[in-house]
């Protein structure tokens, strides 16, 4: 990896891009609701994912320029909100995309979902295998994707589902044990302290950082 990648961007900032054995993974900050979107591309292949083309369509296509020729072969949807697909329909017409989301959101979205997800399924990027965590609470079907660096840590992408400082907003009491749930049994159990984490907004944040925090969060409620 790259030392200078921090995770932290802000909209009108450049994208920050961190380099890792098998896969480059650029993070950029787009919209009035400073969504995160994450460009990921196989270092061997070129194959390439985008990660919620939640804004600012010419913000995202000028990343693509810069790091793939143009070129965009899956765009990924984390929940069917709309401040997370503002650009995708914009983005699929200019790269002919496949996309991808959870089966309980797809039709939340503005375009049709070609590869609807459910937990466990994978999306390949080239040589590079992601894995799809369903994480109901935020939205019934909020997927994180989890690439598991056969060299390295491992890395999730987690929409609202997670963040620094806690589980994403639920809209009911029910909603929030079944999101910190699977929060819990999916994430935190499975993966290491030094998975690191990218949520839908904002900064990035590791399970080491977050870990010793579970017991707080079920206690106050959100």
């Amino acid at each position: 990896m790259t030392d200078t990648y921090s995770g932290e961007v802000s909209v009108g900032s450049p994208a920050q891009t961190r380099q890792l054995t098998h896969l480059e993974i650029s993070k950029v900050s787009v919209g009035p609701m400073d969504n995160n979107a994450y460009l990921l591309k196989c270092r061997q292949t070129g194959d390439t994912l985008l990660v919620d083309a939640a804004n600012d369509a010419d913000t995202l296509i000028a990343l693509l320029a810069k790091r793939t020729n143009g070129e965009l072969g899956t765009v990924f949807t984390t929940h069917q909100h709309g401040d997370h697909w503002q650009a995708i329909g914009a983005v699929v017409a200019a790269t002919g995309a496949t996309t991808a989301a959870g089966r309980p959101d797809a039709e939340g979205l503005p375009v049709a979902v070609d590869v609807p997800l459910d937990d466990g399924d994978e999306l390949v990027v080239g040589d590079c295998t992601l894995t799809a965590i369903h994480l109901v609470g935020h939205t019934p079907g909020s997927i994180a994707l989890a690439y598991e660096d056969p060299q390295g840590h491992t890395h999730v992408f987690t929409g609202d589902s997670l963040f620094p400082g806690g589980v994403g907003r639920t809209g009911s009491p029910e909603a929030f044990q079944s999101l910190l749930h699977d929060v819990r049994t999916k994430i935190f159990d499975r993966f290491d302290d030094d998975t690191w984490v990218y949520p839908g907004h904002g900064k990035d944040t590791t399970l080491g950082v977050e870990r010793p925090h579970l017991d707080e969060w079920a206690a106050r409620g959100w």
